[in-house]
């Protein structure tokens, strides 16, 4: 009986596990770029009574197991691209694809998001695009991209990256550089770092960095990515946690029940 007793506590856990993050993605419904977060779960270790055997006179076609319980092996992000909103700011970008922004982190690493919401930062290097954080956007090269001497309002962005201006004739001027867009063969391999970022791992691979041939994503200027949490898919999976949580303490009660009619017996 005490078995049962783990086996279900060993539920509540995971489903409690399970709500924190399902509470998490519905906390970021409105966090730009935001991907949204998926529990899997694996069963423990089973206890095997009666193996299944074959024997000239019969034998037993089946096992006779009884399990442990439940833990959860992963959680699992769903790079499901948001919807596009339209802002009209020249320093708002939205990837088609599955790239990702490179921007240098506080520490020189590059760090990579979809979040395309960028900003003009005035440094000592002259003024560059910079994230709301302050760190600097990379181009394809992996240097900063400056904009001295350029009006942010007449700043144009190719689909694939190409920064250039209008100048005071009205002629498009190129600035040699295109915005940095890496992709990565195993993108649930990167590691979320919280404030939009994410950071490689070994396990997502080396960043490939997308040029002119073979460019996968497509970037729209005056555009934001919205997060791809669905408000009802969530709460949908909330009540369904809550119920199986239930459940668990049920089977407890019933187990703790069990356990105190077998104590009290009388002869």
């Amino acid at each position: 009986m005490m078995k049962a007793l783990w086996t279900a506590s060993s539920g509540m856990t995971a489903q409690q596990f399970n709500v924190d993050v399902i509470s998490n993605n519905l906390a970021n419904v409105n966090t730009t770029a935001f991907k949204k977060d998926r529990v899997e779960f694996k069963d423990l270790l089973y206890e095997t009574l009666q193996r299944a055997r074959v024997l000239e006179d019969g034998g037993r076609p089946v096992n006779l197991q009884v399990g442990s319980g439940t833990t959860v092996s992963a959680t699992v992000k769903d790079f499901e691209k948001g919807n596009f909103e339209r802002t009209d700011n020249p320093l708002d970008f939205a990837i088609n694809g599955e790239g990702f922004f490179m921007v240098r982190g506080p520490r020189g690493e590059t760090l990579y998001t979809r979040d395309g919401s960028f900003k003009v930062s005035i440094t000592d290097e002259g003024k560059k695009i910079t994230t709301s954080d302050g760190y600097p956007v990379l181009d394809s090269m992996g240097d900063d991209i400056i904009i001295d001497g350029i009006d942010i309002s007449k700043l144009n962005i190719s689909e694939i990256g190409e920064l250039s201006y209008i100048d005071e004739d009205g002629v498009t001027v190129l600035l040699g550089q295109r915005i940095g867009i890496a992709r990565f063969e195993n993108r649930n391999g990167l590691e979320s770092v919280g404030k939009n970022y994410f950071i490689t791992t070994p396990a997502s691979g080396e960043p490939l960095i997308e040029g002119e041939e073979g460019t996968e994503s497509i970037i729209y200027q005056g555009f934001l990515e919205s997060s791809n949490v669905k408000v009802v898919e969530e709460m949908v999976k909330l009540i369904t946690a809550q119920r199986a949580y239930e459940i668990n303490s049920k089977a407890i009660q019933t187990a703790d029940e069990m356990l105190g009619t077998a104590n009290n017996l009388r002869r």
